[in-house]
């Protein structure tokens, strides 16, 4: 089980709270492992738990009718979680699959309600934790609508370098919105520049 203090560490970026809470916090989170390749949550599933990637790397996919299609990659110290599901609790067609050995910090959904419930300051984190999701996937979003490819790849590289280094690039290119063939043909003419 994480510490007060290791919560607090992870949430201080978005939200600063008295120790005594993440006391409360700590006490609600379960430790997940899961072996690389191994699903978090397939498709047509409920979304049980809001996590924290503590070590390794997780990947958010629809399928497309054909192939998995990659919506979110996400590292350490990052939230995670098929939201709509968590929020709706109903099944949702987002499958989430460990990239690497992964640890996550889960708190379920009875918990995470009952933590908000106590007080202001537990409804606040919620909040904290929705605009932190929310942000993060708008940003993609308008990155996959406004940006080239060219741009998204080199922008992906200053933001996450050891992304490269950790996942498949068959995944990177999904998430990038090419294909395979047409990432590893934009690296090339960019190493060339």
């Amino acid at each position: 089980m994480p510490t007060a203090k290791e919560i607090q560490q992870i949430f201080a970026p978005y939200y600063h709270a008295d120790i005594n809470i993440w006391e409360a916090f700590s006490k609600k989170i379960s430790v997940r492992q899961f072996l690389k390749n191994e699903i978090v949550k397939d498709y047509n599933d409920i979304e049980r738990y809001l996590n924290i990637v503590v070590s390794g790397s997780v990947a958010l996919f629809v399928w497309n009718g054909k192939k998995d299609i990659c919506i979110n990659l996400l590292y350490e110290n990052s939230f995670m979680s098929d939201y709509l599901s968590f929020l709706k609790q109903a099944p949702s067609g987002i499958k989430t699959a460990a990239l690497e050995d992964c640890t996550l910090w889960s708190i379920s959904y009875p918990d995470l309600n009952e933590l908000y419930a106590r007080n202001e300051t537990g409804l606040r984190i919620g909040k904290a934790v929705s605009d932190i999701l929310f942000l993060r996937k708008q940003q993609e979003q308008i990155n996959l609508l406004t940006l080239t490819p060219d741009e998204r790849y080199l922008g992906l590289i200053k933001q996450r370098p050891e992304i490269f280094q950790r996942t498949p690039l068959k995944i990177i290119a999904s998430y990038l919105g090419l294909t395979a063939e047409s990432l590893s043909r934009l690296r090339k003419r960019l190493a060339a520049k």
